[in-house]
């Protein structure tokens, strides 16, 4: 059987359907490029000229939050805390005695800053045909834009011997309900940890 040989309508419709396509994709992309960049991923450093290997215990600095002083330790440090010894452990550290200088001081950093999220527009086209007739759609949505916070960790350790870092790791991350959950918390350290050395 022959198909039916499309209509002179038709053909018409298909090429402003075509114009709109056209018209439509380069809005998308000149939206796309307004829009924020992606949440950035873990990143970390290490001094090529520490030796890993020599390291056998970890304690806090006296500048960090974990390290108490006169302040009260915070529940959100003190999950950071046990989060990053947990880690440490996990690679073969283990904590330092009280009184005792470990290889490694560990200090942390957590921030929170409110971001703008912004929603290119959406568009949908349809082309259909049934018999001799055809038709076509588009729709179109309009963009929005939305504040968030995101959450950043970052972590050091320090050589007590040089008193030089040898190791930074950083994460961020969209803030949800349950991002200073203690399992939260521990995913997170566990990500931005994810290329410390292990002994």
């Amino acid at each position: 059987m022959q198909p039916t040989p499309l209509t002179a309508r038709t053909h018409v419709m298909i090429a402003r359907l075509r114009l709109v396509l056209v018209a439509v994709t380069g809005s998308l992309l000149v939206a796309s490029c307004a829009t924020s960049s992606p949440p950035s991923k873990p990143e970390s450093m290490r001094d090529p000229q520490a030796n890993f290997a020599a390291f056998k215990t970890f304690g806090w600095t006296s500048g960090s939050p974990a390290a108490g002083g006169d302040a009260p330790l915070k529940l959100l440090d003190s999950n950071v805390r046990a989060a990053i010894a947990a880690e440490l452990q996990q690679r073969g550290y283990s904590e330092a005695a009280a009184g005792a200088t470990p290889d490694l001081r560990i200090a942390f950093e957590t921030e929170s800053q409110e971001k703008v999220k912004s929603n290119p527009i959406r568009v949908g086209i349809g082309v259909g045909s049934w018999g001799g007739s055809g038709g076509g759609s588009v729709n179109v949505g309009s963009s929005s834009v939305s504040n968030y916070k995101e959450g950043s960790l970052v972590i050091h350790a320090i050589e007590t011997a040089r008193n030089a870092e040898v190791w930074q790791g950083r994460v961020s991350g969209k803030m949800t309900k349950g991002s200073l959950e203690a399992s939260a918390i521990a995913q997170a350290v566990a990500i931005a940890m994810k290329d410390f050395p292990a002994h």
